[in-house]
């Protein structure tokens, strides 16, 4: 796969297309959180770029401290080399502790301990998510802004790894075309550090800092194989994907299907228009 050829014209193309669409829409400002991860950090250097007013937000929230000095060094480089970056820490845990606490009330129902909805468990991790949405959206709406996404092509349209209505929430999505590779490669061009961009990617939402591989369990790699190939097109269950173009498929292919094709199905709710009834 190799389907971009020149970053130097990709990243004018992006630049171009959201400084487009910012003056279109009579856009003042892009507001951006970043989290120490590749997708963030490339959103982030070409928002500014733009030389539209661009907000860059560092959001901890009982984040992994490496997590923390990285997005933290992304935003300073961001403000120190483009004057029309701002750079702002929101420290967001306590604001989450306190709304933990205040559903306690559910537990009790429930029959379950106290502080049962403390734990590492999927509806607190996209709770953490919706927080730092909602952080964006009122700075946004503060300074006539709009809230970039950061989601790329695997997360956005093909296994529909996001919040809904936490980092999925957003106004345009610059870099949703781009597989992960290509966002690294063009992290690279960007003069990214390095230490961001060789990070095991994670979205930072559990306290025992899983890895996006971890949870997904396939590689981003092994991921863009089966949705460039479209091999899961006309399969119903990924045990019918035994070959491709002539040559059998490894293990490592089959688990990357079968991950796929599970998470694909399971977030296809997320990824598509709301249902409507209609007259």
């Amino acid at each position: 796969m190799n389907r971009i050829k020149d970053y130097t014209e990709l990243e004018e193309r992006i630049v171009a297309w959201i400084r487009e669409y910012a003056d279109n829409n009579s856009i003042s400002a892009l507001v951006c959180g970043v989290s120490g991860g590749i997708d963030s950090a490339v959103v982030s250097t070409l928002c500014a770029r733009t030389g539209l007013p661009t907000f860059v937000l560092t959001m901890p929230l009982n984040s992994k401290m490496e997590n923390t000095i990285l997005s933290t060094a992304h935003a300073t480089q961001l403000r120190e080399e483009y004057e029309n970056v701002t750079m702002q820490n929101v420290e967001l845990s306590s604001v989450y502790e306190k709304f933990l606490h205040s559903i306690d009330w559910w537990t009790d129902a429930h029959g379950g301990e106290k502080g049962t909805y403390t734990s590492n468990n999927l509806a607190n991790a996209n709770t953490k998510s919706r927080l730092r949405m909602v952080t964006l959206y009122q700075i946004a709406g503060t300074v006539g802004g709009m809230v970039v996404g950061t989601g790329n092509k695997v997360e956005d349209y093909g296994i529909g790894f996001y919040t809904k209505y936490g980092d999925g929430g957003v106004d345009i999505a610059p870099i949703a075309d781009l597989y992960k590779t290509e966002v690294w490669e063009l992290g690279r061009h960007l003069g990214v550090d390095e230490r961001i961009i060789n990070a095991a990617p994670t979205d930072g939402l559990w306290e025992d800092s899983r890895t996006d591989e971890e949870q997904v369990g396939a590689s981003y790699e092994d991921l863009e194989w089966v949705m460039d190939t479209e091999i899961t097109k006309h399969a119903k269950d990924p045990n019918e994907c035994t070959q491709w173009i002539g040559k059998p498929i490894t293990e490592q292919q089959k688990s990357a299907i079968k991950q796929y094709m599970k998470f694909n199905r399971q977030n296809k709710h997320k990824m598509i228009s709301i249902p409507t009834f209609k007259l």
